[in-house]
C-alpha cells in the first residue's frame, strides 16, 4: 500500500449529469462531469472516480464516451464504474482511456468477473465497489443502488473480492452517504483490516477534519469526496493541506502527462 493517501473526487453520472443525493436518494444536478474532473484535476485530485448511475441499455456507449472525454480533458488517473458487466465492457472503457474499471453489483451476481478482469487488465485495474449499511450489527453490502439487499457482510466480501483478484476496495457507507457527517469510520476500519490492498473511504465526507479521521482512525489509504467539492464548500486544496497539517503524509502535486 502507498504510503501517501490520496484525494479521490468522486463523480455520480445520471444520463450525462453530475448528480448527488443523500442515502442515494434525492438527487440534485451538479454539472457537467468532465468539466467538474477537470476542475478537480487543476485543484490536485489525485484521482477521479466517475460511476455512472444511469439505468439503460444504452449504459456501455454511455460510459465509454464520457471515457473518451474525460481522457482528453483529465490528466491524472479516473476510474469508471457502472455498466462494467464483461470483459469486453472493460476493454472498451479501457481503451477509450480509462485507468481503472469499477464492478459492484455485477461482481456479486458473477464473481468470476473479477478474476476474469484480473487476468485480462490486472490488478491493479480491477476496483471493487461495496456499498455497505448498517443492518443489527452487521454491515450488509447492498446491489443496484443500494435498492437491494444481499447475505454479504461488507468485510468479508471485501477479502473474498480481493482473493479473486481485485487490487482495490472503494467502501461507500449508505448510512452517511451525502449526510456531511463524516465517514462510517467502523466500517471503514473493518474493511481495511480485513484485506491487504488499499481501501478508499467513502460516503459522508462534511468536511476536510472527516477525511483525516477517515485515513488516521478508519485505517483508509484514500478518502473519496463529492458533495463538499461539488458545492464549493472546501477545495481540494484545502483538504489536502488538512491532512498534511495532522501530519499524515498525502499526495501534494501530479504532474500532466
Amino acid at each position: 500500500m502507498s504510503e501517501l493517501k490520496r484525494v479521490i473526487a468522486c463523480l455520480d453520472v445520471d444520463s450525462g449529469r453530475v448528480v448527488k443525493g443523500t442515502n442515494f436518494v434525492d438527487i440534485r444536478d451538479a454539472g457537467d462531469p468532465v468539466e467538474l474532473a477537470s476542475r478537480y484535476d487543476a485543484e490536485g485530485a489525485d484521482e477521479i472516480v466517475f460511476l455512472d448511475i444511469t439505468a439503460s441499455h444504452e449504459g456501455r456507449d454511455t460510459i465509454v464516451e464520457l471515457a473518451r472525454r474525460a481522457a482528453d480533458e483529465v490528466f491524472v488517473p479516473f476510474t469508471i464504474g457502472g455498466g462494467i458487466r464483461t470483459v469486453d465492457d472493460a476493454r472498451a472503457v479501457l481503451d477509450a482511456g480509462a485507468d481503472k474499471v469499477s464492478v459492484n453489483s455485477a461482481a456479486i451476481e458473477r464473481p468470476e468477473l473479477i478474476t476474469e478482469l484480473a487476468e485480462n487488465f490486472g490488478s491493479q485495474c480491477v476496483v471493487l465497489a461495496i456499498d455497505a449499511r448498517l443492518e443489527g450489527e452487521r454491515y450488509v453490502v447492498h446491489t443496484h443502488g443500494g435498492r437491494r439487499s444481499t447475505d454479504l457482510e461488507a468485510a468479508a466480501w471485501a477479502a473474498e473480492g480481493v482473493g479473486l483478484g481485485a487490487g482495490e476496495i472503494l467502501l461507500t457507507s449508505m448510512d452517511r452517504d451525502g449526510t456531511n457527517d463524516g465517514y462510517e469510520i467502523e466500517l471503514t476500519r473493518k474493511v481495511a483490516e480485513a484485506v491487504p490492498v488499499p481501501v478508499i473511504a467513502s460516503g459522508g465526507a462534511g468536511e476536510p477534519a472527516d477525511l483525516v479521521e477517515a485515513l488516521k482512525e478508519g485505517r483508509a489509504d484514500a478518502v473519496l469526496c463529492a458533495s463538499i467539492f461539488h458545492y464549493g464548500s472546501y477545495s481540494v486544496d484545502d483538504a489536502k493541506s488538512e491532512i498534511q497539517n495532522a501530519g499524515i503524509p498525502v499526495r501534494r502535486t501530479h504532474t500532466r502527462t
